[in-house]
C-alpha cells in the first residue's frame, strides 16, 4: 500500500478499490467521525467567537484506531468524502481526528463513481477548501445553539409531551400549521357553472363551457330559461400554436418532486435509493442544486437519442437555475451511463433510475408543439366554447411527459369536427352545476419541499431530515385526512323542461397528506409568540444566504453566529423569566347528563377531557377525567391550538 484513500460508505470503496489496484488502499470511516456530544452545549462563547469541542461518535471509536494504524503506514492519504460542504467537513474532521500531516493529505471529489472520474479525481488533488468547512461548521453550531436555547423552554410544558425544537424544523411545521388553520377558518361559497353539448350535422357531439358563473340558484334558473328556444352558432374560430419546454435534468428538490408524485416515494426513501444509485455507480451524485450537465454527458446522451429516436429528436444544450446560490460546479443527478437501462436493484431503485434516466435524456430534445384551436358558440348574449389541442411534434414527451403535459391531457382527447363560423347547432341540453370553493389543499411531502425550496428555506440536500424530525417528534402525521359528505345540485335544461338533480361529493378529504397534530399546534403557536423573528420566513432563507457567503469565502462565520445569537439569547433569557406557560385548554360544551362544563388539554399521552372545573368547591365531587384514545370517544367540534 503506498496511498490511503478514505471514503464514506463501504460500499463506495469496495466499487472505488477495483477501479485503483494494488498501489492504493480505499477504506471507509463509515460517515461522521466527530460531532458535538448531545449531552451538553459543547460549545464555548467567548468575546473571540463560537468554539466547539467535537468529540469521536460513540459508535466510531474502533473505526478512528484503525484508520490512524493505517494512515501511519501510507506514502500519502486521500480523502474522497463527498463533493459538498458535509463531504468537506468529514475531510476536515478526518485530519484533526487522524492527526494527519498537511503535507502528504489531499482532498479528492468526483460526482460520480465510474473509472474516468475517479482516476481523474487520484490525477488532480487538492487542499481542504477551509470556506466550506466553515460554512459547514456555522450551521451545525447554530442549529445546536438555536435547538438547546428553545427546547428547555417546551420541556417545562411537562404535561404536553413537547420534545424538542429546530430552527429550519420549526419553521417548516409553521408552514404546515398556517395551511391547516387557512383550512380550518375557510367558508365555502358556491356557484354555479355552466356547461352544455351541441349536435352537429353527420351525429357529431361537442362538449362546451359557460363563460358564466352565478352565485345563486335563482339566477342560474333565470339563464337557463333565457336558453330556452335560443338559436345557438358558432361565432368564431381561432387556431394558434403553442409549445412545452423540456424539464432540466434533476437536482436534489426536484428529484424528491418528482419520485413522491409519480412514484408514491417518500423523501427519505427516494435520498436512500438514489443513495444507493449513487454508489453502484449508475447515477451521479445524488446531493446537487445545479442543472448543469458536463459536455461528455450532453454528447452521450445526444448519441443515445439519435440511436433511439433520430436525429430531429436532438436539441444538446444546458439549462440555468434561477437559484443564485446553487453550486455550478456539480452537476445535475444524471446516468452515469446512458447505455444503461437496468439497475441490479430492487424494483424500487430501478423505477427511480428508469426516472432520471428519462428526465435527462428529455432535457436534451427539442420542444413539443401543438395547434389550439377555440370554437365560440353564442346566441345573443349566451356564450360557450370548446377548447382541444391537437399534437404537431411529441418533441421531449416522446420520452417524458411533465406535470403540465399531464394536466393538459383532457384537451388532447377530444378531437373537434371540422366547422365553419356561422354554423347552426341543435342544443341537446344545457346543465348548470353547482360546485363550492375549496380552500388550498394540505401540503404532501413534496408540495412542502417545493414550497421550502422557494422560500430559500433549508437546503435540498437537508428536507428529507427535516421532515423526518417534525413527524418523529409527534408534531405532524402523514395521514389521509377525511372527508365530509356534501350534496351538489344540477339544473338540466332539456328542450323546454328544467330538471333537477343531485350528485355526492367528498369535500376535503385528501390522501397522504401531512397534517399537523395538536401538539404541533399549540408549539407553533407558542414560538409564534415569543421567537416570531426565530420563526420569520425571510430570516430563515437569510441565514441561508449568509450560510452561502460564508462557503464563498465573503463572510467570517463567527461574526455571523455573533450577529444571530446576541438578540436570540436576549430573548430566550426573557421567555425563560416570564411565567407564560401554553395553553391548550379549550372549552367543548356542556355535559348533558350534569350539566357542568366539559373541556380539553393536551396531555403528555394525548388529548384529556375534564367533566366539571377542576379547583372549584365541590370540584373532588364533581370533576372527573377521561384520557382518550384514537376510537374511543366521538367530542363535538375540533379540538386544537
Amino acid at each position: 500500500m503506498n496511498t490511503l484513500v478514505i471514503v464514506e460508505s463501504p460500499a463506495k470503496a469496495k466499487k472505488i478499490q477495483g477501479f485503483l489496484g494494488s498501489d492504493f488502499k480505499v477504506v471507509s470511516c463509515k460517515g461522521h467521525v466527530r460531532d458535538l456530544r448531545e449531552n451538553n452545549l459543547n460549545i464555548d462563547i467567548t468575546e473571540n467567537g463560537f468554539v466547539p469541542h467535537y468529540a469521536i461518535v460513540e459508535n466510531r471509536q474502533a473505526v478512528v484506531g484503525e484508520l490512524a494504524s493505517l494512515a501511519k503506514k501510507a506514502d500519502a492519504v486521500l480523502l474522497a468524502t463527498d463533493p459538498d460542504r458535509e463531504g468537506e467537513a468529514i475531510a476536515w474532521h478526518l485530519i484533526e481526528a487522524l492527526n494527519l500531516p498537511p503535507a502528504t493529505t489531499k482532498r479528492i471529489t468526483f460526482t460520480e463513481i465510474t473509472e474516468p472520474a475517479i482516476l481523474n479525481a487520484v490525477q488532480n488533488p487538492r487542499a481542504i477548501y477551509q470556506s466550506l468547512v466553515d460554512a459547514q461548521q456555522a450551521r451545525r453550531i447554530l442549529d445546536r445553539l438555536v435547538g438547546y436555547e428553545l427546547s428547555p423552554l417546551l420541556w417545562r410544558q411537562r404535561r404536553l409531551g413537547a420534545r424538542a425544537a429546530g430552527r429550519v424544523q420549526s419553521v417548516a411545521l409553521r408552514l404546515l400549521v398556517e395551511r391547516e388553520m387557512e383550512i380550518r377558518a375557510f367558508k365555502p361559497t358556491s356557484q354555479y357553472r355552466f356547461s352544455a353539448n351541441f349536435a352537429l350535422d353527420g351525429g357529431h357531439m361537442i362538449t362546451t363551457k359557460g363563460r358564466l358563473e352565478l352565485n345563486n340558484r335563482d339566477d342560474a334558473v333565470a339563464f337557463l330559461n333565457r336558453c330556452i328556444g335560443a338559436a345557438f352558432t358558432i361565432s368564431g374560430i381561432v387556431k394558434s400554436p403553442s409549445k412545452s419546454s423540456p424539464p432540466a435534468p434533476f437536482i436534489t428538490s426536484s428529484l424528491q418532486q418528482e419520485a413522491s408524485s409519480r412514484l408514491g416515494f417518500s423523501v427519505d426513501r427516494t435520498m436512500s435509493l438514489a443513495q444507493k444509485l449513487y454508489e453502484a455507480g449508475h447515477i451521479s451524485y445524488m446531493r446537487s442544486d445545479s442543472v448543469l450537465l458536463s459536455q461528455g454527458a450532453i454528447n452521450e446522451a445526444q448519441s443515445i437519442i439519435t440511436q433511439l429516436y433520430g436525429e430531429r429528436y436532438c436539441h444538446p444544450g444546458n439549462h440555468h437555475t434561477s437559484n443564485g446560490n446553487a453550486q455550478q460546479g456539480h452537476q445535475a443527478i444524471r446516468p452515469t451511463d446512458f447505455a444503461r437501462r437496468t439497475v441490479a436493484q430492487d424494483a424500487s431503485a430501478q423505477k427511480l433510475y428508469d426516472l432520471i434516466w428519462k428526465r435527462t435524456l428529455a432535457s436534451q430534445m427539442p420542444e413539443a408543439t401543438y395547434e389550439r384551436m377555440t370554437v365560440a358558440i353564442s346566441s345573443a348574449d349566451l356564450e360557450f366554447s370548446a377548447t382541444c389541442r391537437s399534437l404537431r411534434f411529441d418533441g421531449f414527451t416522446r420520452v417524458y411527459e411533465t406535470a403540465q403535459d399531464d394536466d393538459s391531457n383532457s384537451e388532447q382527447d377530444p378531437v373537434l369536427p371540422d366547422m365553419q363560423v356561422g354554423q347552426a347547432l341543435d342544443v341537446e341540453n344545457i346543465i348548470a352545476s353547482q360546485a363550492f370553493s375549496r380552500p388550498r389543499g394540505r401540503y404532501t411531502e413534496a408540495t412542502l419541499v417545493r414550497e421550502l425550496e422557494q422560500r430559500g428555506i433549508g437546503r435540498p440536500s437537508t428536507y428529507a431530515s427535516t421532515i423526518s424530525v417534525i413527524k418523529k417528534r409527534g408534531y405532524v402525521q402523514k395521514r389521509d385526512a377525511d372527508g365530509v359528505k356534501r350534496w351538489c345540485e344540477e339544473l338540466v335544461l332539456k328542450g323546454e323542461h328544467i330538471t333537477r338533480q343531485t350528485r355526492e361529493e367528498m369535500a376535503g378529504k385528501e390522501r397522504s397528506k401531512l397534517v399537523p397534530t395538536d401538539l404541533g399546534l399549540v408549539v407553533t403557536d407558542y414560538l409564534m409568540r415569543h421567537f416570531d423573528r426565530v420563526m420569520d420566513y425571510e430570516f430563515t432563507a437569510k441565514i441561508e444566504s449568509e450560510l452561502d457567503a460564508i462557503a464563498n469565502n465573503e463572510r467570517n462565520w463567527q461574526q455571523m453566529l455573533a450577529g444571530f445569537y446576541g438578540p436570540f439569547h436576549t430573548l430566550v433569557e426573557e421567555t425563560r423569566a416570564s411565567p407564560d406557560r401554553i395553553e391548550s385548554k379549550r372549552m367543548l360544551g356542556v355535559d348533558p347528563f350534569s350539566g357542568q362544563p366539559v373541556s380539553g388539554r393536551l396531555g403528555r399521552f394525548g388529548p384529556v377531557i375534564m367533566i366539571g372545573e377542576a379547583g372549584a368547591p365541590g370540584a373532588d365531587q364533581s370533576a372527573r377525567f377521561h384520557s382518550l384514545r384514537p376510537g374511543q370517544y366521538s367530542v363535538p367540534g375540533n379540538y386544537s391550538g
